[in-house]
């Protein structure tokens, strides 16, 4: 994960930064199928969570979620 405390924030638009860092974060905990089995409601929460992400829950919208999950999901086989 990105611990710089220089990096620039990231932004609900930041997709596939946030993809990174979920994968980063989970790595194989996660594979496709339960990537997109997760709960919008739960990846919001790990998506705030992350560092330097400075958006807010209402700047969230659902093609922002269907995005970062297809991200990880390209994220996570690419490390396959």
């Amino acid at each position: 994960m990105n611990n710089d405390k220089f990096a620039l924030p990231i932004q609900w638009n930041d997709i596939e930064d946030i993809a990174l860092e979920l994968y980063e974060k989970f790595g194989d905990d996660f594979n496709e199928q339960k990537i997109y089995r997760i709960r919008f409601t739960e990846l919001i929460e790990w998506v705030l969570e992350l560092p330097n992400f400075a958006g807010t829950r209402e700047q969230c919208t659902e093609g922002h979620l269907e995005q970062i999950q297809s991200a990880w999901v390209y994220e996570w086989r690419d490390n396959q």
